[in-house]
C-alpha cells in the first residue's frame, strides 16, 4: 500500500530555517579517516557531519553530529547537533534513532526554543512509519497522540499546522482499519460483531471517508440481526448526509427489498406476544 505522504517538504524547509550551517569554516577532509571519529576541534566536526549530509550520506552524518555533541559537550553547537542527528536519522529511515534523538534534546533542553521542531520530528517518525491497514495500528496510533501532543504544546506553530491535516489522514487510517475488521465479520455473518465495528467508525470517526459506508453497512446488518428500526435510522442518516452517494443507493434498496413492512412488524409482535401469553399461563 502507498505511504501516506510523501516526505513532507515542510521539515526540509523549516530544518533548513532553524539549522544554519557554520560560517567561515572550510569543510573537513574527505580521507577514511572521517569515519573514525577522532578528536576534532567542533568547526571542522560539525561541517564534516554537514558535508555527509549534503551527501545524502545520512547514517554517517548521524553519527557525526552525535561526535559534535560527545566531543564538545558544552559548546553552543552541542545543541544544534542534537537536532541535526535527530534529522539525519529520519532523512536515513532510521525512525526509532531518530525518536531516541529527538527525546534526549527534548529531556535536556525542554523549554528551549526548538523544542516544537523535536516534537515535530518525533510526530513524523511516527506517521511515515505508518503502512497497510491489515497490520496492527499501534504505531498509527502513536503517530496520533504524537501529532495531537504537539499541537497540545504549540498550537499557534507552522509545525502545529502540518500536523491538523496530518491527523486528518491518520484519523482516516484508523477507521479504515475499523472498516476491514467489520467486513470481516460480515462474511463470517458475525453481525452484533460487525455492528460494534461499524459503531465505532460513525461515532469515533464521522468525519472520515469512511462514514458513508459505514451507515451502509450498518443498516446491513441491523437488517441481518432482524431490527428494522435501527436500520431505518442508519439508513436516514445516510440519507441526511450522503444523498448522493452509491452506499445511500445501496441502503435504500435494501430497505425496500428487505426491510419488514409495518404490517409484518406488528404480525411478528403480536405472535412472540401470544407465545409469551401461553408460556405465562402455563
Amino acid at each position: 500500500m502507498p505511504r501516506l505522504a510523501t516526505r513532507p517538504i515542510l521539515l526540509a524547509a523549516l530544518a533548513a530555517a532553524v539549522f544554519a550551517p557554520l560560517s567561515g569554516c572550510a569543510h573537513g577532509n574527505k580521507k577514511k579517516a572521517d569515519t573514525k571519529f577522532i578528536a576534532r576541534d567542533v568547526d571542522t566536526l560539525y561541517n564534516l557531519a554537514r558535508d555527509r549530509l549534503d551527501r545524502k550520506q545520512y547514517k554517517l552524518a548521524a553519527q557525526l553530529f552525535d561526535e559534535v555533541e560527545r566531543q564538545h559537550p558544552y559548546s553552543i553547537w552541542a545543541r544544534r547537533a542534537e537536532l541535526m542527528s535527530a534529522y539525519s536519522y529520519y532523512l536515513g529511515r532510521s525512525y526509532n534513532d531518530s525518536i531516541a534523538s529527538s527525546q534526549r534534546f527534548l529531556s535536556i533542553h525542554p523549554g528551549n526554543r526548538d523544542a516544537p521542531y523535536a516534537y515535530y520530528l518525533i510526530a513524523i517518525d511516527y506517521y511515515e512509519q505508518i503502512n497497510d491497514v491489515t497490520r496492527d495500528q499501534k504505531i498509527t496510533q502513536q503517530a496520533l497522540d504524537a501529532l495531537g501532543e504537539l499541537m497540545r504544546r504549540y498550537p499557534d506553530t507552522n509545525y502545529a499546522a502540518d500536523a491538523r491535516l496530518k491527523i486528518d489522514l491518520v484519523n482516516d487510517h484508523l477507521a479504515g482499519k475499523e472498516m476491514e475488521i467489520g467486513r470481516f465479520y460480515q462474511r463470517r455473518a458475525e453481525w452484533l460483531a460487525a455492528v460494534i465495528r461499524f459503531r465505532v467508525v460513525i461515532d469515533q470517526y464521522p468525519t472520515t471517508t469512511h462514514t458513508p459506508e459505514a451507515l451502509e453497512r450498518l443498516t446491513e446488518s441491523y437488517l441481518a440481526l432482524g431490527i428494522p428500526v435501527e436500520a431505518q435510522k442508519a439508513a436516514a442518516v445516510l440519507g441526511n448526509n450522503y444523498p448522493g452517494s452509491k452506499w445511500y443507493g445501496r441502503a435504500f434498496n435494501l430497505m425496500h427489498k428487505k426491510a419488514p413492512t409495518e404490517g409484518e412488524v406488528k404480525s411478528k409482535k403480536s405472535k412472540i406476544d401470544k407465545r409469551h401469553k401461553k408460556l405465562m399461563e402455563g
